[in-house]
C-alpha cells in the first residue's frame, strides 16, 4: 500500500494489510507536534538507538554470564515486563533465565520457532503473557532487523493493537481483522509503515521512526480508552508523549527518586548498575536539548 518496488518482495510473502493512510498521516503529524516540548522527534530516535546499544552490549554476542543486575537493567526498559519480572527471576534464577535467552537470541531454528520455544519455557496463563513482550523486545533491540512483535502492536488473540488503530474501516472497532500475529504480519506491517514514512520525506532512521510512530499510535488508544492488559502501567495524564515513552520503555527512570520503575520481589525499586542505562531517561522536558525534527 505504501511501499516502493524494492519492498514488494517482502510484502508478497505476508498478508495483505488494509491500512488507512489518513490515520497514519494524522498520527505522524501529531507525533511531531507532541514531541516538540521534550526535544523533538530526534531525541526519541536517539534514545531508541541507545536502548538498542545497551541490549547489544549485554546480549549481542552471548547471554551466557549476564548478571542479574544487568538483566534487570534491560527489563527496566520493557514496560509490560518490569512490574512482573521480579517473581520470575526469584523462581528460576538468573542462570536459567540467561540460558533461555541464549537459545532465543543465538539458538538454531527460525525467529518464530525460537520465540515460541522461549514462551513455552515459561508457565502458560494470563499472568505470563508478558513473556511474549520480553522475548519480542530482546530479539528486536539486539537484532533490529527482526520486527518488534509485541502484543501492543498486534495481539490476534484479543484483536487489539496498533494494527487495528490504523486499519482502514468505517468502524474500526467492529472491523474483523484476520491477520495472525506471526512474523509475516509484523514484517509486512513494518514494510508498509516504512513505505509511508519514505513517502512523507523521512530518509534517516526509519526503522526506529517506525517503532516510535507505532508507539504513538497505540498511546493514542490508551489516552482515549485505555488498554486493559497495560492499564496499571499508564496512570498519569497531561504529557502527550507520556504513554509513547512507556510503550517503548523510555521512561525507565523515576526522576523524582532516581530509581527505575522495575520492582523486585520484595517490592523495592531496582537501581541501575550501568552508566549507559541512565542516559535513556526521557521523563522530563526541563533540560531537553534543541533538536532538528526527524520529519525533514
Amino acid at each position: 500500500m505504501f511501499g516502493r518496488n524494492r519492498k514488494q518482495a517482502v510484502l508478497a510473502k505476508g498478508p495483505v494489510l488494509d491500512l488507512s493512510g489518513d490515520r497514519l498521516r494524522r498520527a505522524f503529524t501529531n507525533l511531531g507536534e507532541s514531541a516538540q516540548p521534550t526535544g523533538g522527534v530526534s531525541r526519541y530516535i536517539t534514545a531508541l538507538h541507545l536502548k538498542s546499544a545497551l541490549f547489544k552490549e549485554l546480549l549481542g554476542q552471548s547471554a551466557t554470564g549476564i548478571t542479574e543486575t544487568e538483566f534487570l537493567d534491560l527489563a527496566a526498559f520493557i514496560a509490560p515486563v518490569r512490574r512482573r519480572i521480579g517473581p520470575a527471576i526469584a523462581r528460576i534464577g538468573i542462570e536459567e533465565m540467561a540460558a533461555r535467552i541464549e537459545v532465543l537470541l543465538h539458538g538454531g531454528g527460525t525467529v518464530e520457532e525460537r520465540l515460541a520455544h522461549f514462551m513455552a519455557s515459561f508457565p502458560d496463563g494470563k499472568e505470563m503473557r508478558w513473556v511474549r513482550d520480553l522475548g519480542a523486545e530482546l530479539l528486536h533491540f539486539t537484532q533490529p532487523s527482526v520486527p518488534l512483535m509485541t502484543r501492543w502492536i498486534w495481539d490476534a488473540r484479543v484483536s487489539t493493537g496498533v494494527l487495528r488503530e490504523i486499519w482502514h474501516a468505517e468502524d474500526v472497532d467492529a472491523a474483523e481483522i484476520t491477520a495472525p500475529d506471526d512474523l509475516a504480519t509484523f514484517t509486512t506491517l513494518r514494510a508498509e509503515i516504512d513505505g509511508f514514512l519514505e513517502g512523507e520525506g523521512v530518509y534517516r532512521d526509519r526503522l526506529w521512526m517506525t517503532d516510535l510512530l507505532m508507539a504513538h499510535i497505540y498511546a493514542g488508544y490508551i489516552n482515549d480508552r485505555g488498554g486493559q492488559y497495560l492499564r496499571n502501567d499508564f496512570t498519569q495524564e497531561g504529557d502527550p508523549m507520556l504513554h509513547t515513552r512507556r510503550m517503548l520503555g523510555l521512561d525507565a527512570v523515576d526522576t523524582k527518586t532516581g530509581r527505575t520503575r522495575l520492582r523486585l520481589i520484595d517490592g523495592s525499586a531496582h537501581e541501575f548498575g550501568g552508566s549507559l542505562s541512565a542516559r535513556l531517561d526521557l521523563t522530563t522536558a526541563e533540560d531537553a536539548p534543541e533538536a532538528a525534527d526527524a520529519h525533514s
